[in-house]
């Protein structure tokens, strides 16, 4: 039995700010980056406030966010731990994210 799969997430240098930009501008997806902010999440709690969001939909959500470089998803167990690469994207756009999540 093999485990969870790792999957990849772009370094740091490597996040377009464009990516980063198209990501947050879908409604959805930036309700899960503000869940995030308050702290790491599984999978099953991300998106929570949209119970009626199908599977397939939230899953393509987090990826559209985990290749933009705006959140890591990692194997914990036998689910995902997701969680806001905040501290990384400051570094390579100051303010970017507080600012976002700040707007109404």
């Amino acid at each position: 039995m093999t485990g969870i799969t790792r999957l990849p997430h772009p370094e740091p240098t490597d996040v377009a700010l464009t990516d980063v930009l198209f990501a947050l501008s879908d409604p959805a997806r930036l309700e899960i980056v503000r869940e995030l902010a308050a702290g790491p999440l599984t999978m099953a709690e991300c998106g929570v406030t949209n119970p009626d969001l199908p599977k397939s939909t939230k899953s393509h959500l987090m990826k559209v966010l985990r290749e933009a470089g705006i959140v890591r998803n990692e194997p914990d167990g036998r689910r995902r731990l997701v969680s806001l690469r905040k501290d990384e994207l400051d570094a390579v756009f100051p303010g970017l994210l507080d600012s976002v999540l700040a707007a109404d």
